[in-house]
């Protein structure tokens, strides 16, 4: 089976317990499971739905405000931003809008409006979201596509431990819609490939990369 970030030829392993197969690209270290396992649209919203995220939790004001802790300090001037992906609540875009950041939410299930794909941003947060992704180059182009040039992406997934025995012992390849999982070299890959400046992460699970500011390249 080909990656379906940089299309080369993966190595594929199984789940000895759940019988479920993934495949390992070698080359930009992205591990996926394969299609016969996603699931369908509405099953995975029946999962989504029994998330307790309250908008009034200190202990989840402070999950987003680590995030945006780690992010803001690497993407100076922004003025506007878009939650992809934010799932029941509008609060990173809330704790946005609290530090002067004009926000705006986006996600397919509980806020699918889609004028965002009418505006540029200074910065798109993304999080807990690429590991549901079928097709994340075609994703990760997209929000590209909606950022002001020298804009931000910033990006929380859990990165996966590269060995593959590891990975089997993992908590975070356990929910069912969590599909795909990458390595900080996966989104060096995708940068590179996409003329962006990979601006830091954190080694963990957050990433920041920044579109290139030439009107030039994004025309290439």
């Amino acid at each position: 089976m080909k990656c379906p970030i940089c299309a080369q030829v993966c190595q594929g392993f199984k789940d000895p317990l759940s019988q479920i197969n993934y495949c390992h690209c070698h080359h930009c270290c992205l591990i996926f499971k394969s299609s016969e396992h996603y699931q369908d649209f509405d099953t995975q919203k029946k999962r989504y739905d029994l998330h307790q995220n309250n908008e009034e939790s200190e202990g989840y004001r402070a999950y987003f405000g680590r995030f945006l802790d780690f992010v803001l300090p690497l993407a100076p001037g922004v003025r506007n931003a878009l939650d992809y992906g934010c799932g029941a609540t509008s609060l990173l875009a809330s704790m946005l809008s609290e530090r002067g950041i004009a926000s705006d939410s986006y996600d397919p299930i509980y806020r699918p409006d889609l004028s965002y794909r009418k505006k540029y941003y200074d910065l798109i947060v993304s999080v807990e979201v690429f590991e549901h992704l079928h097709d994340p180059l075609n994703t990760f182009t997209h929000l590209l596509s909606r950022l002001s040039p020298g804009g931000y992406l910033a990006i929380q997934t859990e990165f996966h431990p590269g060995d593959e025995d590891q990975f089997l012992q993992w908590y975070y390849r356990l929910d069912p819609t969590h599909i795909i999982f990458f390595r900080p070299e996966t989104f060096r890959y995708l940068a590179k490939l996409l003329d962006c400046h990979y601006i830091d992460d954190n080694g963990k699970n957050m990433l920041v990369v920044q579109k290139s500011k030439s009107l030039t390249a994004q025309k290439k």
